[in-house]
């Protein structure tokens, strides 16, 4: 039975659906954006809906774009024989505040996770590799979640990546153990850039 009226209902159904956000939490919003002024309701939803027209999957490293190409992909002063593998495109935010990355990056859009059903397959490992093979990568720096999907991401990719003679690193530790990159402090994940060791595969 529906507690609310019926548009109201349907928002704090919606807002639940989010990530993160619960019963509790989608109310607290939807009542919220009942009490915010008309224009103010009229330009979240409207920046929802030019996100979703806009806004797109890099056609090389899958991070978000609006275009073909993301900025880090259509800057040329980037380098481009170092390539950072990272899970998510908010990674890339995280590890753009440390200044201390200037190559380019492959986002795998998730990690490998038995217990989701997500394995390899559903990755972008087999883009990973044709760009490996076409633009004259000499390192790969693998950025994947301290955590356990992130481990294991990070060794199926050091198998993977390891007959092709590529330097294959891991950033290092000083990152929490269980934590997500895009929480860490910017001297605390430089530092894990600056010690990143090589992968024994």
């Amino acid at each position: 039975m529906a507690l609310y009226e019926g548009p109201v209902q349907n928002l704090i159904d919606e807002l639940g659906r989010l990530p993160g956000v619960g019963p509790k939490s989608a109310q607290r919003i939807a009542f919220y954006l009942l009490k915010a002024a008309p224009e103010d309701a009229k330009r979240l939803a409207q920046s929802i809906v030019d996100a979703k027209d806009r806004v797109s999957w890099c056609r090389r490293c899958f991070n978000i774009a609006e275009g073909e190409l993301c900025a880090f992909c259509k800057d040329e002063r980037r380098d481009a024989t170092l390539l950072c593998i990272v899970e998510e495109p908010r990674d890339i935010v995280a590890i753009e505040r440390t200044a201390e990355f200037r190559g380019r990056y492959h986002v795998l859009q998730g990690a490998i996770s038995p217990i989701e059903g997500v394995g390899p397959d559903q990755l972008r490992v087999k883009e990973l590799l044709h760009r490996i093979s076409g633009e004259g990568v000499e390192e790969i720096i693998l950025a994947t979640n301290p955590n356990i999907e992130g481990e294991a991401t990070a060794m199926y990719l050091a198998r993977l990546l390891k007959p092709a003679g590529i330097r294959v690193t891991r950033i290092a530790s000083g990152l929490p153990v269980g934590g997500d990159l895009e929480y860490a402090d910017e001297v605390t994940l430089g530092r894990a850039f600056e010690g990143r060791r090589e992968v024994d595969a």
